[in-house]
């Protein structure tokens, strides 16, 4: 240790003599000779010029000269920096003043995208009451292209609408990319120190879907233990055909026990049951050629067949394109293992362009959200359809499937078709295409579908999925995730035995089952036509997607979200239309496959929640005046949209223009331009229009 530290000493020693051995160098040495020969002391001038020139001949050194460009370089920088810095500020200042720009053209429209429909229907709702001197409004004045005129207005409205909702849409087309987690959060959340970030990731999922779920389950409805409970008319499950299952299910041939159904299975699937499920798809799915067992792929239930699909054909980060509104535990399936995210195509409940039904997928409105996601640098893999479609009950026609498809293959998008609800089409009019019905799929290996027992046979508590595809090197992968997802034994064989009775499911269970969806479904599609509420008229799945958005004091989501738990508080679950990333607010899905004395409980409750909620919307408009008693009313199921699934135009002229009458009132009662507009601009330039509308409404 010593010799180490003289060592350190003589080099730190040495590094300070090196200035002065520099300086008795050749020339130094020299020039310290010259002045040696003047004398000690030759005068103060003398020794003056040569400390002078030695001045100046450091100056020359290289090393001052490398120091002196450095430093100016670095000046150069500076003021380089600066100068970019002052073009950003500028170039904000300057974008700032174009939102603001666009904001202000934006409420420029919509205002005179008012002006222009209530101007328009008040000069219709004149011809009505000079048409119609003493009579009832339904009537038609003669001569007058009533139809035209509201063409011309909607024509109109829709114009300015979506101009304005373009210059929208430039200032959120990020917002159209999906988190990986939705938008469904719990704002009282917090994260815990317990788990990693992965952890409270899944967390934060588990407790926004859930929450519902979980208050429901501590106090479930009872007709005889708690009759005060919570009816869940939320969660999308078949309560109507338990004693059909539960008798076929515990029959003894139904039930095996022997070593190879105890032992490691093919991850798979057992071979016997990938052949029985091969032979179930081809026969009710009607495919053009029989299908092979070794395309089939069992997992314990559709949700993990989404997970695995996501970790097979995604990287992190990567997208699935699907449209809204949809089933939102796909947002979960995907996201939780694969991090993977969800790309939507909004759908809209208003009928415009090629459209034929609201809430319709089109190619288009696909082809748009593609773009915009790859604007934001998303890379979409895939294209997730439901057929049928959940929430909205749509069933894809074969041509729709076929653009679908056929628009994917264009893209190198993996097409995933889930057809859960594949059996439970209620009604004789409507008809359920498969994808594996269609002779020439337009890209075979890039086409997956998934079904399984949950739906169609009221069984959602048997996890048994099904993936068929074409695609070796899907299934490879997919097949992997068996280890963790898998059946047991046991199970595999009972569903096995289930699917090979198609005498019993087509002779007992689909007619039993139908005909119970079928009045179910009427029931509560007759209650909500007495409340005056619209709804989607579909003939598939458990459910009905219903407009709630007049019950709303506000159009947003906040708002929906207080809807959904005053029902909540009122003893009955649904789902918000938030919940699966419906674009506006106030759609709830409804599920009807239960018992009629639940039902009818449940209404109930709905109906008083609604009663509610309308008499405090009437209580707090400040400019509502009541009607009097000899002023004419107009029954209240004249307001309702009620939307079917085939747009069948009526010979009636009467019933023409009692929907038109229906479709203006709904509009302008679930409107605040009145109260907006009470005192402004509107009011006073347009006194007459303003007096039809605000007395028609029944705010005045």
């Amino acid at each position: 240790m010593e010799k180490a530290d003289k060592s350190q000493c003589f080099s730190k020693y040495l590094f300070l003599l090196l200035p002065l051995l520099f300086c008795f160098s050749e020339p130094n040495a020299a020039s310290s000779s010259r002045l040696q020969s003047l004398g000690p002391w030759s005068g103060f001038s003398t020794l003056h010029r040569l400390r002078k020139k030695r001045k100046g001949q450091r100056l020359k050194d290289p090393v001052d000269a490398l120091l002196l460009k450095t430093l100016t370089a670095q000046r150069e920088m500076e003021e380089r920096f600066l100068q970019m810095e002052e073009r950003r500020l500028q170039r904000d200042l300057e974008a700032e003043e174009r939102r603001i720009q666009l904001e202000q053209r934006r409420f420029e429209l919509e205002r005179d995208h008012d002006f222009r429909m209530f101007n328009v229907f008040a000069q219709m709702l004149s011809i009505l009451r000079q048409g119609n001197q003493g009579s009832s409004v339904t009537g038609v004045a003669p001569n007058v292209d009533l139809n035209q005129a509201f063409s011309n207005a909607t024509e109109i409205g829709e114009r300015m609408s979506e101009e304005a909702k373009a210059l929208h849409l430039g200032q959120t087309r990020s917002d159209r990319i999906a988190s990986v987690h939705g938008s469904c959060y719990r704002a009282d959340f917090q994260s815990s120190p317990y788990l990693s970030v992965r952890g409270n990731s899944a967390s934060i999922v588990w407790t926004s879907s859930e929450e519902g779920y979980e208050v429901y389950h501590a106090d479930k409805y009872d007709e005889d233990k708690n009759p005060s409970g919570i009816i869940n008319l939320g969660t999308s499950e078949n309560k109507l055909c338990f004693d059909l299952m539960s008798k076929k299910l515990t029959q003894s041939s139904m039930n095996l026990i022997e070593p190879s159904l105890l032992q490691y299975p093919d991850w798979k699937g057992h071979l016997f049951v990938r052949e029985e499920v091969a032979r179930f798809l081809t026969y009710y799915s009607k495919a053009a050629a029989p299908l092979k067992a070794e395309n089939v792929i069992l997992l314990n239930g559709c949700g993990s067949l989404f997970s695995a699909l996501a970790m097979v054909l995604c990287d992190p980060d990567e997208a699935f394109l699907i449209a809204t509104p949809f089933y939102g535990g796909i947002s979960r399936n995907v996201s939780l293992c694969g991090n993977v995210k969800l790309v939507y195509a909004y759908l809209d409940s208003q009928v415009t362009g090629s459209c034929t039904r609201p809430f319709q997928l089109t190619v288009d409105k696909l082809k748009k959200a593609l773009q915009d996601a790859q604007s934001e640098g998303v890379k979409v893999r895939g294209l997730i359809l439901l057929n049928p479609q959940n929430p909205l009950g749509d069933i894809y026609s074969l041509s729709e499937l076929q653009d679908y498809l056929e628009f994917a293959k264009r893209h190198e998008l993996h097409v995933i078709v889930d057809e859960i609800y594949m059996l439970s089409v209620f009604d004789d009019s409507a008809t359920f295409h498969s994808v594996l019905e269609m002779d020439r799929l337009p890209d075979p290996q890039r086409t997956h579908v998934i079904w399984g027992v949950s739906k169609d046979f009221a069984a959602s508590g048997i996890r048994f999925g099904t993936l068929y595809t074409l695609n070796q090197d899907v299934i490879k992968g997919v097949a992997s995730f068996g280890y963790l997802h898998g059946i047991c034994g046991p199970m595999q064989y009972k569903i096995a035995q289930l699917l090979r009775d198609r005498d019993w499911i087509n002779q007992v269970y689909l007619r039993a089952n139908h005909e119970r969806l079928k009045a179910a479904h009427t029931f509560v599609t007759d209650e909500l036509k007495t409340l005056g509420v619209p709804f989607l008229n579909r003939s598939a799945g458990f459910f009905i997607w219903i407009d709630f958005r007049k019950y709303l004091r506000k159009g947003t989501f906040e708002e929906e979200m207080i809807l959904w738990r005053r029902f909540l508080e009122k003893k009955v679950l649904l789902s918000p239309g938030n919940s699966f990333e419906c674009n506006e607010p106030g759609w709830f899905r409804i599920i009807f496959a239960d018992k009629i004395h639940r039902l009818r409980l449940g209404m109930q409750r709905i109906c008083e929640v609604l009663e509610e909620q309308e008499h405090e919307i009437l209580n707090e408009d400040k400019d509502q005046l009541c009607q009097s008693e000899s002023e004419a009313t107009v029954d209240s199921t004249d307001e309702v949209i009620f939307v079917s699934h085939h747009q069948e135009p009526t010979s009636s002229g009467s019933s023409t223009l009692g929907d038109l009458i229906g479709l203006l009132q709904q509009q302008m009662r679930s409107s605040d331009w009145l109260q907006k507009n009470t005192v402004g601009q509107f009011a006073q330039e347009k006194p007459e229009v303003y007096d039809v509308f605000s007395k028609l409404v029944g705010k005045q």
